[in-house]
């Protein structure tokens, strides 16, 4: 296979990993579970339990399980055809996956503070209008 298909495949398979990551840990959907995972995270006596339940509640963190998920299913290689190329594609599938969530996440902040700025100019604007009809 040509460098670009392994490019373009690193890519595409990005995208479900950073959906699956984001996903289980920051999403409605998935909050109880991951609020009972934080709590076990620091309550937990064994370390090994604590970083366990940790692993739910932190997208990078997560995502390295997915990665080495999507490329069992896969059987996904980057550069080389041996062991070498599971390694390469593993971390590259991470990073891009975490830059994916990073840019979901910025554009996720600016919606919200546009919102926020919307509702401030909303409000403003009704007690511009009340302060008028009290003149009135």
């Amino acid at each position: 296979m040509e460098l670009y298909n392994h490019i373009t495949i690193l890519f595409i398979l990005a995208i479900p990993i950073a959906c699956i990551a984001w996903t289980v840990t920051h999403e409605e959907v998935f909050r109880e579970p991951r609020e009972l995972c934080a709590k076990k995270s620091t309550e937990c006596k064994s370390i090994w339990q604590r970083k366990f339940f940790y692993l739910f509640t932190c997208e990078y963190c997560f995502s390295h399980y997915v990665s080495l998920l999507f490329i069992f299913i896969t059987d996904y290689k980057l550069l080389f055809e041996d062991w070498r190329g599971y390694l390469i594609s593993f971390f590259a599938l991470v990073f891009i996956a975490n830059l994916y969530m990073t840019l979901f996440g910025l554009l996720r902040q600016n919606l919200k503070a546009e919102k926020i700025e919307a509702k401030l100019k909303d409000n403003e604007w009704h007690e511009v209008k009340e302060k008028i009809e009290e003149i009135k």
